[in-house]
């Protein structure tokens, strides 16, 4: 009897243990996997600080949830770069990608093909912003005899159709009252334009950042239109499948808190960040610093702003009169609780911040005029090649800095000065200038990106429009 009895004790004992094992197994077996996929634009430098910033950092697992209903969760992440937005649609409206991001225009085409596909999407946040319009523009061969859109008329001109570019050339078009087939459009994408506009296949090519900056800076093409010369503001947001946030608004608000976190960190070293930037990319410092940098083309800023919003219906009746886009009711297709929540978590005010247009300025002392940097629209900065980017508090001070580095046998990586009526960064070897003042004294220095303002303000004031190796030397020796 005993030795049966231990027998059955035994086998109920290895039952147990199997039926034990068998729902730890089930509970592994079942445990959820969450798939998280993000489309990115690694080389749209207003988009750095959404993917590959928050990739190469690894924010996002510092701010993803692993406690109550997430608490035995995996998460699978997976990242795909893309040269712009329509792919990343695609990617949404397949299902493969949760979070996206893309610019104003492309943002429009993704809510309105989600909610015509029953595939529906929502504008959750905003990355970067230009609220004039500036990043997008339109460029041509360096030694092109074209300086303005007038004289496209029958031209060749590429633009990655769908873009925030196509976009703004469009609007360009209906606000000069010219016909949608004023040039000879066709669609390239940024790298098939970038070597189009090198080996002069085509007569302009229009992009969104940071190719219209890009392609001046490594010597093969000027810009001769400015998104700023719309008016209309410019934005790249995110946008996520609606169906993942209602059921994962942790992981959405998350994502963002990530994105905020980015934000700070190009912000505390811009020059780092640049460097970063380049090295993950391709795309040079130099360039990454005009946007991103102190007094930057793009604020960074993820609040869902009521002037964007605005812009977002004035960009789809551009789009709805072309019948370039499906119907979208964009105040509900716009949800900034999760950003909301993203600012609760980290203890921010969002109202104050969204009441905000500041960005971060250019600060410190001119050590060559022996002045404080008092006013940022004046501001230039020299970024001297192995050492730091040195603050200037005039046009005129920067360009004597140049002569002074120059002398002492030092290289440059790049000179920035604030073009003085469009208001944007833009590099000085690349700008106009006009010179004027008293015969004599020291000359006044004002430049601008483009040559026909530089040429309607001196044709007011007098002054005479000058190249960047002229008014160095009008600066090195007193204007004389």
């Amino acid at each position: 009897m005993r030795i049966r009895d231990l027998a059955g004790h035994a086998l109920r004992s290895a039952s147990l243990v199997a039926m034990g094992s068998a729902l730890v197994l089930g509970t592994a077996a079942h445990a959820e996997t969450i798939d998280i996929g993000i489309g990115t634009q690694d080389t749209t430098t207003n988009t750095v600080t959404g993917g590959i910033v928050i990739r190469q950092l690894g924010l996002l697992d510092k701010y993803l949830p692993h406690t109550g209903k997430y608490k035995d969760v995996t998460y699978n992440v997976t990242w795909q770069n893309a040269t712009s937005g329509p792919p990343i649609t695609n990617g949404m409206i397949a299902g493969n990608l949760q979070i996206g991001m893309m610019g104003d225009y492309p943002l429009l085409v993704n809510g309105a093909t989600g909610h015509a596909t029953h595939n529906d999407t929502e504008l959750v946040a905003v990355i970067a912003y230009n609220a004039h319009g500036g990043g997008n523009g339109v460029v041509v061969p360096k030694d092109s005899p074209y300086y303005d859109l007038s004289d496209l008329k029958g031209k060749r001109v590429s633009v990655p159709f769908g873009s925030a570019a196509h976009g703004m050339l469009l609007a360009a078009l209906q606000s000069r009252k010219l016909p949608s087939d004023y040039f000879v459009l066709t669609n390239q994408s940024p790298e098939v334009g970038s070597t189009s506009i090198q080996e002069k296949r085509i007569d302009a090519h229009a992009d969104f950042v940071p190719f219209a900056e890009l392609l001046p800076y490594r010597g093969y093409a000027r810009k001769i239109f400015d998104g700023v010369e719309t008016g209309q503001p410019t934005f790249h947001g995110v946008v996520v499948r609606k169906d993942f946030g209602q059921k994962y608004p942790e992981i959405v608000t998350a994502y963002i808190e990530a994105l905020m976190a980015a934000n700070e960190w190009v912000r505390q070293n811009p020059e780092q960040a640049a460097e970063k930037i380049q090295s993950w990319t391709g795309i040079n410092k130099e360039v990454a610093y005009i946007f991103l940098g102190p007094g930057g083309i793009d604020t960074l800023d993820p609040t869902i702003k009521p002037r964007w919003i605005a812009a977002l219906k004035k960009d789809y009746a551009v789009l709805k009169q072309l019948n370039m886009v499906k119907d979208l009711d964009i105040d509900a297709w716009v949800n900034d609780s999760f950003v909301r929540a993203a600012f609760k978590e980290s203890g921010r005010n969002y109202d104050a911040q969204l009441a905000s247009f500041s960005n971060y300025q250019i600060e410190g002392k001119d050590a060559v005029c022996n002045a404080p940097v008092s006013n940022p629209a004046q501001a230039g900065q020299i970024w001297v090649q192995g050492g730091d980017v040195v603050p200037f508090s005039s046009a005129a001070c920067t360009l004597e800095g140049v002569n002074q580095y120059r002398a002492q046998g030092r290289k440059l990586d790049a000179v920035y000065l604030t073009d003085e009526t469009l208001g944007v960064k833009v590099f000085a070897d690349d700008a106009f200038y006009t010179l004027g003042g008293a015969a004599g004294a020291k000359p006044d220095v004002e430049p601008f990106l483009l040559k026909r303002e530089a040429e309607a303000s001196a044709k007011k004031s007098g002054a005479k429009v000058v190249s960047y190796t002229q008014a160095l030397n009008a600066i090195g020796n007193g204007g004389k």
